[in-house]
């Protein structure tokens, strides 16, 4: 009987070990669909649950540079920073002040694959020369103004679709784009006056890299054209979920 059991025993960790391997971010895939919706993320839950410590483990040694395709390198990059900034926050980081936000991006260090890294530099140094603009649509730093965190993780066979998914709820979300097309005047989120050249790389100018999403055809025709007037929206940096204090 005990031989049995240490045979099922092993039998179950060998499938847990390849299902780990066949996806490294089942762990946060599971912390996200039972602590996000609809964007708003539960910090307190998230906090006392084990599976994300273990993923912030699994994130400190992980070597993407095994990974064999770009999609799953990204991929490992954008749940990594979207980990880390929760964790931030439960460290009792924050990005609501100026200089809070100094800390909570550019002063805090985390162990990644096997180096020591901040927000700051792993959004420019590494996800950003992927040259793939819709990452600023997946990428979110714990705020209000921040595109909202999806309730799954990022994988390589579904993020083409997840970031078309999300760069097209973004720009269509009237809190954080607004287009008044009688007065050719538009509101849009402040980054795209932080990454203008991210986008301008890909369509030429950020007006027109926003009509390729923009639902509304006159909108879209206008912004094709360049017509619009444009301000940018304040940064709300307050919490985008419930506070652990």
């Amino acid at each position: 009987m005990r031989i049995q059991l240490q045979f099922i025993f092993s039998i179950l960790m060998l499938f847990s070990i390849n299902a780990f391997a066949a996806n490294p971010h089942q762990l946060f895939d599971d912390v996200l669909q039972a602590h996000v919706q609809a964007g708003k993320v539960n910090y307190p839950a998230i906090k006392q649950d084990q599976r994300f410590n273990d993923y912030i483990t699994y994130l400190a040694s992980a070597n993407p540079e095994t990974f064999s395709s770009r999609d799953e390198k990204l991929a490992f990059w954008i749940n990594a920073y979207n980990a880390l900034a929760i964790k931030g926050i439960l460290d009792g980081l924050s990005p609501g002040s100026f200089f809070s936000r100094i800390t909570y991006f550019k002063s805090t260090d985390y162990q990644l694959a096997g180096r020591e890294i901040n927000l700051y530099d792993l959004e420019r140094d590494i996800i950003i020369p992927f040259n793939e603009p819709r990452i600023h649509f997946a990428i979110v730093c714990a705020s209000a103004s921040c595109p909202k965190l999806i309730s799954e993780a990022y994988t390589a066979e579904k993020l083409e679709s997840q970031l078309e998914t999300n760069t097209r709820s973004f720009i269509n979300n009237g809190s954080k784009n607004m287009f008044d097309v009688e007065k050719k005047q538009a509101s849009i989120s402040k980054i795209f006056d932080w990454f203008p050249e991210d986008f301008s790389k890909h369509s030429g100018s950020v007006q027109k890299y926003l009509a390729n999403y923009a639902e509304n055809p006159e909108v879209a025709r206008l912004l094709a054209d360049e017509q619009f007037r444009i301000k940018h929206m304040k940064y709300d940096w307050s919490l985008n979920g419930v506070s652990v204090n």
